[in-house]
């Protein structure tokens, strides 16, 4: 057995061993067959193919094949919403406080935010335009400049959004990772539908100065959206179940971690309100967004596992989860 050969058996693991012992010899083979010669190592898209086709058949094993398809229904409405946010804040970005106030600011603009947030349209224009490679590479340059926010602003001495407002923005462009980028035209077009709605509320709401409208945003806005965002997937999920297509159910459990962390201010304020606080103070937010950080990803693979110990249920399509 050759060295290739026996890391490709490896990556296979990723299947249920009932997969692989039905399918592991022909599957190894056709990629085998397809490799260049003298290759000693599977290609990363070789081995991440293995490993999303393993993940793909040990849910449907599990009763759960609508998982992958709810999970990119949920990554297609969170990069709507992280669309949307950016178009308002990057609108709003434009109206620094008075120089007079002596707050740092980075050019023209507010904070160093607004590199992040054009990063944020510029991606949801390349899944309408270019979809594919170019539209996924764009989403992973979106949060790799939201998490580059807060060093930015150190290194250059010059003001940032609320970690409030960022975290939330990553959880999104974390799930929104997961879309499917060969969507039909009007599919991929909501995010940039989103992001001219962002810019059309960012016009009507913000006035003449900007300061302070990132704390209304944390404050307001962020949790509005995150209601609205609720709403807009449990409507989904009510139809498409209507239909026996459970891929909305999946869709609200993925989307449970972005959605508590943009009401991490209401959270944290109904844990500071039990103590007679009339406003969450920053420790208790601080708090409140780790527990729903950690605890919100572990709430699929529980569903995962939860379903499992369910009766099969009829099976269903693996690309779009609908029940035959």
């Amino acid at each position: 057995m050759s060295g290739l050969e026996s890391r490709y058996r490896h990556l296979l693991r990723a299947y249920p061993a009932d997969y692989r012992r039905e399918r592991g010899e022909e599957i190894v083979g056709t990629y085998l067959d397809l490799a260049d010669p003298g290759r000693r190592w599977p290609s990363v898209a070789d081995a991440a193919d293995l490993v999303r086709g393993g993940l793909r058949q040990r849910l449907r094993a599990a009763g759960a094949g609508e998982v992958v398809p709810g999970v990119r229904l949920a990554a297609l409405l969170a990069l709507a919403t992280a669309a949307f946010l950016a178009a308002f804040w990057a609108l709003a970005e434009v109206q620094p406080p008075p120089a007079a106030w002596g707050v740092p600011s980075f050019g023209p603009f507010v904070s160093v935010g607004i590199v992040a947030w054009l990063t944020w349209l510029v991606a949801a224009s390349l899944l309408l335009v270019a979809p594919g490679r170019p539209a996924r590479l764009g989403i992973t340059v979106a949060v790799l400049a939201t998490t580059a926010v807060p060093v930015a602003s150190l290194v250059a001495d010059v003001g940032r959004p609320p970690l409030s407002v960022l975290v939330p923005q990553l959880a999104l462009g974390a799930l929104a990772l997961a879309v499917d980028t060969r969507s039909p035209l009007p599919v991929r077009a909501l995010p940039t539908v989103a992001a001219l709605g962002g810019a059309a509320t960012a016009s009507v709401m913000v006035g003449q100065s900007y300061w302070g409208w990132y704390g209304w945003t944390a404050e307001q806005l962020l949790p509005a959206t995150g209601g609205v965002l609720l709403a807009v997937a449990v409507l989904l999920a009510v139809g498409l179940t209507m239909r026996q297509d459970r891929r909305g159910q999946w869709s609200v459990v993925a989307l449970l971690t972005p959605i508590g962390l943009l009401n991490v201010h209401i959270l944290a304020g109904m844990v500071d309100g039990l103590g007679g606080a009339p406003r969450p103070t920053h420790p208790t937010m601080v708090a409140t967004a780790l527990v729903v950080g950690l605890l919100g990803p572990a709430l699929l693979p529980i569903t995962v596992a939860l379903r499992r110990r369910t009766p099969a249920s009829a099976a269903s399509c693996p690309t779009c989860g609908a029940h035959g």
